[in-house]
């Protein structure tokens, strides 16, 4: 019996033939005397996912297994690819306890195949919610940003970088509106590596993300935790223009994406965000720390602009607390001092822009 349309069977036509779990789609059979497989969710270059039923807990609840397709018939590299799995699985248990996660339920090999099975979230991805909804306003990106860099500093914290940050990977649950990241490339990093035949010296290298979103480190296979940031920094660039990176024009010299002629927002998120896409390592934001309090200082920055750094001490009125202990500054004085430095460059990047408007309109 055919469970699927026509132009779904076509398309999966050899998964559910080659698959244990696709052989059960739809079928009363059950994997492992346990999981009743409903249908196929998606496919990556790496593994299959198919959303099933718990036949054995009460109330038969959904779930979500994913099996992660090994492509090796050497025994060594296939023994190291198991202890990874079980490495990476622990790992993500781990990071399963966050709310923003979905819980790790179960983790196993079977038949010379690894699955993994986690909680099921109903909701949607931010790339059907743009579709659906449309763009988003700054406001929009900036609480976007908020709800993501939280369970991204978590993730960091673990030691893990994610690899993979992108609209289909953020899913919006339904029921409390709560943002998900889901499918974490670390896993696939990793038994990429291990599935290699360890005496095969002319093996390729396998790229693990998504061009457009990751970084150029992370195509050279050595990714950081700035590499998170910048696949952040892309998916804004979507949120803000419906546009995949691939869509959007690139500067010839520096690599970089030319996006500000494609969004309108403040100077200063214009600055975070054009920090967070910066190609160099060295110029990007190194940690989610340091954007939350960029974003933050930007939130208080017309209320800290004056605060108790540029009042007068009683023993000598011409001079300030910065001005009296150049060796130690308060908290509340190196941020006053930062602010000020920060809009002294915004005001002076702005006149430089009428500036160059100016001449470009007299040359007309």
């Amino acid at each position: 019996m055919n469970h699927f349309s026509p132009k779904i069977s076509h398309f999966y036509e050899e998964i559910l033939k080659q698959s244990p779990l696709g052989q059960r789609c739809g079928t009363q059979l059950l994997f492992r005397d346990r999981y009743k497989i409903l249908r196929i969710l998606g496919r990556g270059g790496f593994g299959i996912t198919f959303l099933a039923k718990d036949a054995v807990l009460p109330g038969n609840p959904l779930c979500v297994i994913k099996q992660l397709c090994l492509k090796t018939t050497n025994s060594h590299s296939w023994k190291l690819a198991g202890d990874r799995f079980e490495k990476e699985a622990k790992i993500l248990g781990q990071l399963g306890r966050h709310s923003q996660i979905p819980m790790l339920l179960d983790y196993f090999e079977a038949n010379g195949e690894f699955y993994l099975v986690q909680e099921y979230v109903r909701g949607y991805t931010l790339a059907q919610e743009v579709r659906r909804t449309g763009t988003k306003s700054e406001a929009a990106v900036k609480q976007f940003l908020i709800e993501l860099l939280s369970v991204l500093r978590y993730v960091h914290k673990n030691h893990v970088i994610h690899r993979d940050i992108k609209p289909q990977n953020l899913l919006r649950c339904e029921d409390d509106q709560r943002l998900v990241l889901i499918d974490f490339g670390a896993v696939k990093e990793e038994m990429i590596h291990a599935s290699k035949n360890a005496l095969d010296k002319t093996s390729t290298t396998h790229f693990v993300g998504t061009v457009g979103f990751a970084p150029p480190e992370q195509f050279s296979l050595r990714p950081v935790y700035a590499s998170d940031i910048y696949a952040v920094g892309v998916t804004c660039l979507y949120l803000f223009t419906g546009k995949s990176p691939l869509e959007l024009d690139y500067d010839s010299n520096t690599g970089e994406i030319d996006w500000q002629k494609e969004v309108d927002i403040s100077d200063n998120f214009a600055e975070i965000l054009g920090k967070m896409l910066k190609i160099s390592i060295e110029d990007r934001f190194k940690s989610v720390d340091d954007i939350i309090w960029a974003l933050g200082m930007e939130t208080h920055l017309p209320s800290l602009v004056n605060c108790l750094t540029t009042q007068r001490f009683k023993n000598d009125p011409g001079r300030t607390s910065e001005e009296i202990s150049p060796q130690y500054q308060p908290p509340v004085a190196k941020t006053a001092h930062a602010i000020r430095e920060w809009r002294a460059k915004l005001k002076a990047r702005n006149s430089q822009k009428k500036l160059l408007t100016e001449q470009g309109k007299g040359h007309q």
